[in-house]
């Protein structure tokens, strides 16, 4: 039997690491992201390559009702913001953040929904014309964001510190709450906000923890938590999720109404 395209569910671009496993690049992108889209968002995931191709990504957008950008073990190129020099150390991600910061000014234009997650939280920023702190932990103004990474994922990823939820805001808005608690995995955030993002959260210490896109004229969010982990189990972390599949629901409603 034929699915109606009016009950199919919305197909949400999730994008994709460049990573070596042994000695071959693959695409990649997290169970968990994955997991969340499907059973959170109840969208279907489509798997974004690290290809940089811009008309691509223009032919793509045009199909997809929801972009995630996902959290990662790299860091967005500080060249991208005008930062100094990398450390030898530092891990890169090139073709992600060659994808991923056209993308996201595609994704505004066309209206599409979008939510970024951790890694994703910063490309924005640094998209839409921010710049980040390479090193929270150097600069001497900040609580400890980073995981410890000798202790188990579940402690990890455990509820690390409170943060303060901006009144009249999107936040406020799915949580009709004004302070809640959230894990925290990162070792960059924040230095200078891009003008067209509006404060959603700040931890205890004012490091920004959540933004929106002030003008955007469909679901354009991002934290630097990671809701995606074990969402199930956490209230909060359910509701961002649903928020975005509403939204990509309606995009795709728009979209199959304008055939």
């Amino acid at each position: 039997m034929t699915v109606e395209p009016s009950h199919s569910r919305p197909l949400v671009g999730v994008v994709c690491d460049m990573e070596i496993i042994g000695p071959h690049p693959f695409h990649v992108a997290g169970h968990k992201y994955i997991h969340a889209v499907i059973e959170g968002s109840n969208c279907i995931p489509v798997l974004i390559p690290a290809l940089a191709n811009e008309q691509a990504l223009e032919q793509l957008i045009k199909s997809l009702d929801g972009i995630l950008l996902t959290g990662g073990y790299s860091m967005v190129h500080p060249s991208h913001y005008q930062g100094n020099t990398p450390d030898a150390d530092t891990k890169l991600d090139p073709n992600r953040d060659n994808t991923t910061l056209p993308l996201i000014k595609l994704a505004i234009e066309n209206q599409v929904p979008i939510f970024g997650i951790c890694r994703g939280f910063q490309e924005m920023n640094v998209a839409l014309g921010g710049s980040l702190h390479q090193k929270l932990h150097e600069t001497g103004e900040y609580i400890e964001h980073r995981e410890d990474k000798n202790v188990s994922l579940e402690q990890q990823y455990d509820l690390a510190h409170p943060i303060n939820i901006a009144s009249g805001g999107v936040l406020q808005s799915l949580f009709a709450e004004s302070c809640i608690q959230v894990n925290s995995l990162h070792t960059q955030g924040v230095q200078r906000l891009a003008p067209s993002l509006s404060i959603e959260a700040t931890a205890e210490d004012g490091l920004i923890e959540a933004f929106s896109v002030s003008d955007a004229k469909a679901f354009a969010l991002a934290v630097q938590w990671h809701p995606e982990w074990q969402f199930e189990n956490n209230l909060y972390s359910r509701k961002l999720f649903a928020a975005f599949g509403q939204a990509c629901l309606s995009r795709q409603q728009v979209k199959n109404h304008h055939g």
